[in-house]
């Protein structure tokens, strides 16, 4: 067994005016810090996903070839209508087979109070019916255009939310590791 992990981190939204991305390029340079670990960024809008659900037409080789490479996945996801987005739900369930025994964390972002716990909630029990592992230690981006402003994160912010971050990869990475092992054994 190797040392090195390959971590898929989902971008969760297609939407024009997404603020996920700004979230999640601090949870993937939180990623990047930990020796060993490549963080592979995942887009869906980059991704060609006709029809729905998992059968072979519905796929793109590329995020296959990601899914089967992928020790853990990380989901920054936003908080749509209580839910999460469509898109996203769409790129998840195009695999499944080698989603299997890896394990899966969240980061919920939101324009409300509540830090996308509502669309994180439904992410868990979608993942785990998809063979995933979710990890217990989440993270919340609560009032992100307060948080992302016109003038963008203040340096405070960033270490604060990057020390949330942390929590929820060293969660990951520990399951991952573990899991790694048991697959391979």
């Amino acid at each position: 067994m190797t040392d090195s992990l390959t971590v898929a981190l989902i971008v969760g939204s297609t939407r024009v005016q997404r603020m996920t991305p700004k979230v999640a390029e601090i949870v993937a340079e939180v990623g990047r810090s930990y020796e060993g670990v490549e963080v592979v960024w995942v887009d869906p809008g980059e991704f060609t996903l006709p029809g729905d659900g998992n059968d072979p037409e519905g796929k793109d080789p590329r995020y296959t070839e990601i899914t089967a490479r992928a020790d853990a996945f990380l989901i920054v996801s936003p908080e749509y209508n209580h839910g999460y987005p469509g898109s996203l739900k769409r790129l998840l369930d195009s695999e499944l087979e080698n989603y299997n025994h890896k394990p899966v964390a969240f980061v919920g972002t939101s324009a409300t109070p509540w830090g996308g716990v509502r669309g994180v909630e439904l992410l868990v029990n979608v993942t785990r019916e998809m063979g995933l592992v979710p990890t217990a230690v989440d993270s919340y981006v609560a009032r992100i255009y307060d948080v992302f402003g016109e003038d963008g994160i203040t340096d405070d912010d960033r270490r604060t939310y990057a020390r949330r971050f942390g929590r929820t990869w060293d969660e990951l990475l520990w399951f991952a590791r573990a899991l790694k092992a048991a697959r391979e054994s």
